[in-house]
């Protein structure tokens, strides 16, 4: 599976123990910066790049890091075609969904909204969450249940 990675400096050094996780897995990876860590550089400079790669390669995935993931995904699901889920730790607790299935934040981002971008919080979360958040990530399926491929549909 081809992966993208891009991060700011908040992100920078998870942004390395992540990359290396995806190639254990045995992942394709394309790291688009940052390259080197400059204090007070933009997240947009990089999660830009990387959305626009994963909107234009279907099959592909993206994981862009910031310091609480928020504006990255904000930024990346500016591009269409992205749809950009942010993780800064799992909640008290799981959700149960209308079908009786008990899932956690990333499971559900994956399931019910297809979403291609996992944004990380690496200000909120250990490295052992993370690499757990991207393993949950890539291997959880869309469900292409109908009603999840309509609404997805309409944005």
């Amino acid at each position: 599976m081809k992966l993208y990675f891009a991060a700011d400096h908040a992100g920078f050094e998870l942004k390395g123990k992540l990359v290396a996780y995806a190639r254990e897995l045995g992942h394709e990876v394309e790291d688009l910066g940052a390259h080197e860590l400059v204090a007070g550089d933009d997240y947009p400079d990089f999660v830009t790049p990387c959305a626009q790669a994963v909107a234009g390669e279907p099959g592909a995935f993206g994981v862009v890091i910031g310091g609480s993931g928020q504006g990255e995904a904000m930024c990346a699901n500016r591009v269409k075609g992205v749809r950009a889920a942010v993780y800064y730790g799992e909640p008290r607790h799981a959700q149960t969904d209308a079908d009786g299935n008990e899932l956690g934040i990333v499971e559900s981002a994956r399931a019910h909204n297809d979403a291609n971008i996992l944004s990380v919080g690496a200000r909120f979360v250990s490295e052992s969450e993370a690499r757990d958040a991207l393993k949950t990530f890539l291997e959880t399926p869309f469900s292409n249940e109908a009603r999840h491929a309509r609404r997805i549909g309409k944005f």
